[in-house]
């Protein structure tokens, strides 16, 4: 598989300090999750600086990173590795309004994963009510991680709003190695540590939409996430 050649080469001004704010976050001792640990400890927690994240200005720059990171993945498929996207502003957003813009972001960037003629991963389903639901960027499947300053949940909090792209793939080779309830539940309690109290949000994959989890928020029943997928699955 050639290399693709990036559209955006450029990094935004922010990037090495921003990136270096998230790696001592993930790296505190306090900081719940050990899959984002490993990562860092690997040197595989890639980082991409942006502007805003209530802002479309630096979509098709983040969904071209995300087909390299893929590109990355299956050229070399491996575990704890994660993509995250740190935007320098605003870092006053409530989670009603991170939860919104973390939405406009994903509906963006689905549909130029549309325009630019990727497949939807088939192992998971584009319907954000289906248990087995998963947005997909370049083929495959990923799940995210909402991370703000002003998230209820402490393990969420961080000075920058962030979106962590994690690969389904690395929980199925999780399942398949016996390693995935392990880890889940050593970030479970971690988690309860730092909050006083488990996540009520958290299911596995195939029990509740994944979707429900990304921003943070605790979310009620009739919650429904704002997302319509405009291809084909």
């Amino acid at each position: 598989m050639s290399a693709r050649s990036p559209i955006f080469p450029w990094l935004h001004a922010a990037q090495a300090d921003l990136q270096q704010k998230l790696f001592a976050h993930v790296g505190d001792r306090a900081f719940p999750c050990v899959g984002a640990k490993a990562a860092l400890a690997r040197g595989s927690l890639n980082v991409l600086a942006c502007d805003r994240i209530d802002s479309a200005w630096d979509d098709l720059r983040i969904h071209d990173a995300l087909l390299d990171f893929v590109q990355t993945y299956r050229a070399d498929p491996g575990l704890y590795r994660s993509f995250a996207v740190i935007f320098a502003d605003p870092a006053d957003l409530d989670e009603a309004a991170f939860e919104r813009a973390l939405w406009a972001r994903v509906q963006s960037l689905s549909d130029k994963d549309v325009w630019r003629g990727q497949d939807y991963d088939p192992r998971v389903s584009a319907d954000p009510d289906n248990p087995h639901f998963s947005l997909s960027f370049g083929g495959e499947a990923f799940f995210i991680v909402g991370l703000h300053p002003r998230a209820s949940r402490p393990a969420r909090q961080f000075e920058r709003p962030t979106l962590v792209f994690n690969l389904h793939d690395q929980f199925e080779r999780l399942r398949a190695a016996s390693k995935y309830e392990g880890m889940r539940e050593k970030i479970m309690v971690r988690d309860e540590e730092l909050a006083g109290s488990r996540n009520p949000m958290l299911a596995r994959h195939g029990e509740a939409s994944e979707a429900r989890q990304y921003s943070g928020r605790l979310v009620g029943d009739d919650w429904r996430p704002p997302f319509e997928y405009h291809g084909e699955p």
